[in-house]
């Protein structure tokens, strides 16, 4: 039931991992091999999650990978000294860092410190107002880029239609927004500040929801006929995995959904690996 509803992630991935494939053996060919260097600090479930999906699809595609998982307490100094360690390796294509980052590791300072060429999920500024200009020489963050690539593939058009992000965050809500902008939607931008929430979001095309809250959008949010992508990942006290919207009750509304799992997460992983191979191009010209 619902089957002909669903945006399988899977779907998706598995037609952009077919170039990516192919992309990654001319390299080889040419001598080069494409690399994806983790770093993460403790071993948060979320981190795993996406952790266990990036080395699954850089198996696939034939990229290289390893992770540099730091102890949850490590100062800054140690993370940038970490950082500028991959860097400089020059097997090393791209760089991911898990974020967020916890509390005694200040962002704002240590995204300056990742070189931009390996920066394959858009942390520095540089590539971040590359995304907000309009420049496609820089990288896209993987999972704004992840939802893009989803509504493509199952045909939704974007063009002139209202879409409402709900989440705001500089890793999906607003470069994502920019994104949807880039294909000519009408994107508005909703928070946990928006006056009137239900109501916005009740009057779009398309609905995004990465705000990070556990199954907090129902039917009622949702006009009928929309189409709804959930970015969330959330894990209730049962350690049971859900998106941002209650699938059971918003499926009956809608005209296209994701799943969670399913849904986007597939989708972010073939990005990124399409990232890193676009990575070891520029480095190697």
């Amino acid at each position: 039931m619902f089957q002909e509803k669903m945006m399988f992630g899977k779907n998706v991935a598995d037609f952009l991992t077919e170039s990516i494939i192919e992309d990654v053996e001319k390299l080889k060919n040419e001598g080069f091999t494409p690399k994806l260097a983790m770093l993460k600090v403790g071993n948060k479930e979320e981190d795993a999650s996406y952790q266990r999906g990036a080395i699954n699809r850089c198996r696939k595609c034939g990229i290289e990978n390893t992770v540099v998982e730091l102890d949850e307490n490590c100062t800054q100094a140690e993370y940038i000294e970490a950082l500028q360690r991959l860097n400089e390796d020059r097997t090393v294509s791209g760089i991911l860092c898990f974020r967020p980052l916890p509390k005694q590791i200040d962002e704002d300072i240590v995204k300056y410190y990742i070189n931009e060429k390996k920066d394959v999920d858009c942390f520095s500024p540089i590539n971040l107002s590359k995304v907000f200009s309009g420049d496609k020489t820089g990288y896209s963050p993987c999972t704004p880029m992840g939802v893009v690539e989803i509504l493509k593939y199952y045909g939704v058009e974007l063009t002139g239609k209202s879409v409402v992000v709900i989440g705001r965050s500089l890793v999906v809500g607003k470069p994502l927004s920019m994104l949807l902008l880039s294909e000519n939607a009408t994107v508005t931008v909703c928070h946990s500040k928006t006056l009137n929430l239900k109501d916005v979001v009740s009057n779009a095309d398309i609905v995004i929801s990465c705000i990070g809250r556990f199954e907090m959008i129902n039917k009622d949010y949702i006009k009928p006929g929309a189409v709804v992508v959930d970015v969330g990942i959330n894990f209730d006290d049962n350690g049971k995995m859900s998106g941002d919207i209650d699938f059971e009750d918003v499926v009956k509304q809608a005209s296209l959904i994701t799943p969670v799992p399913g849904g986007v997460g597939a989708v972010t992983t073939s990005v990124l690996a399409r990232n890193i191979v676009k990575a070891c191009k520029v480095l190697n010209k």
